[in-house]
């Protein structure tokens, strides 16, 4: 996030894009709540009636993957308007006659009407309301990201923040809402193909030679594959092992048929984990791993707040932490560790990492943390970027133009599914369908129709349903809402008995390799045998439920 999440307290506007915030993200839910009732005009792009959506001044319920063509609409409404923040776009910026030029010309709220479904209205009456506010925050979380125009939604949402003015201020803007509790600090430490720690690239010559005088080895000058390319690889004969660490892609990967098949295709497979997850169970190796609270370390959340974790109770067994696993791994490898502990971790961290040059255990104990970039020991951190420039100096516009969705829906597979969570399960469900009363809250997965397409099927909500997709098919049960958007689904992917992802598509984004888990094309038919089990078929893994 550019900006720290209690700012939204005070913002002005706050526009929320591909989040469904209140269940996803219920801290942060409930700041922007407060930025609410303070007075901030919310608007809220979605294309379910979510409880953060029905708090909304304006919602734009839009079909999924039309992102660029709404972003765009709303954009020619604050050029053609004049709207925009000449004096920003002046001072700060590149690029913005190429992007008004095309805003302007091809992006009328009407043509963006017939591509969104959004009421032309509404989208020139959320512009106007953004661009006039004094402060705008833009919140954006997977369902801006997991498209195969992933980029170019982020890229957009940019151009929407630049061309209001909203970056670079308190209260304003782009923050996307990480999905893990720990996924900014796994990316600043370079759990990122291209990157070594603190994003220095892999490809820089002298990047690379600050680490290996600091490690005493010859790095690779070549970036790695994402997880989308490495499973496709392992199904293809180009990876003979791997080694998955607190993930589990038998859940959360797309088209979990081909995820099985390749993992089973590997010589070699090591799962390290807390749990015996649906991933571990196809695992020659398993290493059991500490969990959060029995270990010491620290988490980087979504604001770049790192935090100082300390061990709470002593690690089951024979786990142990995960920087102890890698060590002696490591040292079988030929390349001893000496780590004496986390804190000694983090001070070569501070000093092999710009952005982190100020981090250290003994600053991090007072229990505040401390907001990256803080680059040396007297910094107290940066609660917002780009106060005076861009790292890049001037901010780039982009001229986007608006492209669909890999798949498309048809005469065979007339519904557009989408995915996400809810509020009582979390990612896979390895922690949280252990837990009885969330269990016991929600028990099993579901599909949410919208009511008028539901008649036409012949569906109530109750029913077992029958969901095929072109990569796979499963049977789970109907809620009958009028909150979803005609034509569309939406399914939860915590449920390994039923799991979403057998019928996503892994398509992704050309640039960052994201598959495209918010939308594929589906049929959904009724299934006449009551009772019948909510299971995936082709084999899938069973899991969840309270063990």
């Amino acid at each position: 996030m550019t900006n720290s999440n209690w700012e939204f307290e005070h913002s002005e506007a706050i526009f929320i894009i591909g989040s469904n915030t209140t269940e996803a993200h219920p801290v942060i839910g409930a700041v922007v709540e407060r930025g609410r009732q303070a007075g901030a005009t919310l608007i809220v792009a979605d294309p379910r009636q979510t409880e953060m959506a029905r708090r909304a001044d304006i919602h734009l319920q839009h079909i999924p993957g039309t992102d660029v063509a709404l972003l765009n609409a709303m954009m020619h409404v604050i050029v053609t308007e004049e709207l925009q923040n000449r004096e920003f776009i002046a001072e700060r910026t590149e690029g913005y006659a190429e992007l008004a030029g095309l805003v302007a010309k091809e992006y009328s709220p009407e043509r963006a009407e017939q591509i969104t479904g959004v009421p032309a209205g509404q989208i020139a009456a959320a512009a106007r309301a953004f661009a006039k506010a004094g402060r705008g925050a833009i919140l954006y979380s997977m369902g801006i990201t997991q498209h195969t125009t992933g980029v170019d939604n982020v890229r957009s949402i940019a151009n929407l923040a630049m061309i209001t003015g909203n970056i670079g201020r308190y209260g304003t803007g782009v923050n996307p809402l990480r999905g893990q509790s720990n996924v900014q600090g796994a990316c600043d430490m370079a759990a990122l193909p291209g990157n070594l720690p603190g994003y220095q690239l892999v490809a820089d010559a002298a990047h690379r030679a600050k680490f290996e005088n600091a490690w005493g080895v010859e790095l690779s000058t070549r970036p790695g594959m994402t997880l989308t390319e490495m499973i496709n690889a392992a199904a293809d004969g180009g990876i003979k092992a791997m080694y998955i660490m607190g993930e589990n892609p038998m859940i959360s990967d797309p088209d979990l048929n081909h995820v099985e098949e390749a993992l089973r295709s590997l010589d070699f497979l090591v799962v390290q984990d807390i749990f015996l997850t649906e991933t571990a169970r196809l695992a020659d190796v398993v290493l059991p791993a500490a969990a959060y609270a029995e270990k010491d370390g620290t988490f980087t959340n979504t604001e770049r707040r790192v935090q100082l974790l300390r061990r709470a109770v002593p690690a089951p067994g024979e786990s142990r932490a995960d920087w102890q696993i890698i060590g002696d791994l490591s040292a079988r490898l030929g390349h001893p560790l000496s780590y004496r502990g986390p804190a000694e971790i983090m001070d070569e961290i501070a000093g092999l990492t710009p952005i982190y040059g100020g981090v250290s255990h003994e600053r991090l104990a007072s229990g505040a943390g401390l907001q990256w970039p803080c680059p040396d020991r007297t910094h107290p951190g940066t609660p917002f970027l780009h106060r005076e420039r861009f790292s890049r100096g001037r901010g780039q516009f982009a001229a986007i133009s608006y492209r669909p969705a890999a798949e498309q829906t048809d005469g065979e597979y007339p519904v557009i599914l989408t995915t996400g969570r809810i509020l009582y399960h979390f990612h896979t469900g390895t922690m949280t369908r252990r837990v009885a009363g969330l269990h016991a809250t929600v028990p099993e997965g579901y599909i949410e129709i919208n009511d008028r397409d539901a008649a036409e099927m012949g569906l109530a909500s109750g029913d077992k349903v029958r969901l095929t997709s072109r990569r796979g098919s499963l049977v789970t049960v109907a809620r009958v809402l009028p909150t979803v958007l005609r034509g569309v689904a939406f399914m939860p992917f915590h449920f390994a008995e039923g799991a979403a992802n057998v019928l996503t598509n892994a398509a992704f984004d050309p640039v960052a390799k994201i598959p495209e888990l918010k939308v594929c094309a589906v049929r959904i038919e009724p299934v006449a045998a009551a009772g019948a089990p909510a299971v995936a078929d082709a084999g899938q893994t069973q899991g969840g439920g309270v063990r």
